[in-house]
């Protein structure tokens, strides 16, 4: 599917958009290698009702708002045990009386590192706008080659923290352009205003004769 190409009633993600990885071969000199290089070739999509994904996806979830993160997913991803997020993890620390940001982050890592192992979908709601959490996450996909995804998921500019809006508006930028394949994301997609409401659902499985 050529870059920015469409179909009006769903998206078609293939499995065979894998993330890049390169050689971790130590230098001759001893020293440690250099990160991996993450870029792929990305395509940006436009809304559809059915968003589809190869199974074993990283799919992740950026928004200045947090209620318009969640809700995204809440109301269009299916597939159970798929979403993780740091909020959920602290959540479930609290519930047993614990309050460790340092631990909670360890557990949800250690989470999306062992699902992507197994081959398994997660969807990542990030904690944040910036793009050193992405990169975390997009290196342990690359390091098991499973394809990664973003979504952007606009809100409303009171609902954007101050001091996210210039990080937001270089993603947006980068998004637009069709840039965020050097973040090593296979397609990217942008949802707003009445767009978000467009996506009816978000699925993790091949193409059938139904949908």
């Amino acid at each position: 599917m050529a870059a920015d190409s469409t179909s009006s009633r769903s998206v078609k993600i293939d499995s065979d958009e894998r993330g890049g990885w390169s050689s971790d071969r130590p230098r001759r000199d001893g020293a440690p290698p250099p990160p991996a290089a993450l870029g792929v070739r990305g395509r940006t999509l436009r809304p559809a009702e059915l968003l589809r994904y190869a199974p074993g996806s990283l799919l992740v979830i950026v928004s200045g708002s947090p209620q318009a993160r969640d809700a995204l997913v809440e109301r269009t991803v299916d597939e159970r045990g798929a979403p993780l997020s740091l909020d959920k993890v602290h959540a479930l620390l609290a519930a047993r009386g614990a309050h460790d940001s340092e631990r909670a982050q360890e557990l949800l890592d250690a989470a999306v590192a062992k699902r992507l192992a197994a081959g398994e979908t997660v969807v990542l709601t990030a904690q944040g706008v910036g793009p050193e959490e992405r990169e975390r996450y997009v290196r342990m996909a690359a390091a098991h080659r499973r394809p990664c995804h973003l979504i952007l998921v606009e809100a409303g500019r009171g609902d954007v923290a101050e001091g996210d809006r210039p990080t937001l508006n270089e993603l947006r930028r980068a998004l637009d352009a069709g840039e965020l394949g050097a973040e090593g994301f296979t397609t990217f997609l942008r949802l707003g205003g009445s767009s978000i409401g467009e996506v009816k659902r978000i699925v993790f499985r091949p193409a059938s004769g139904e949908d």
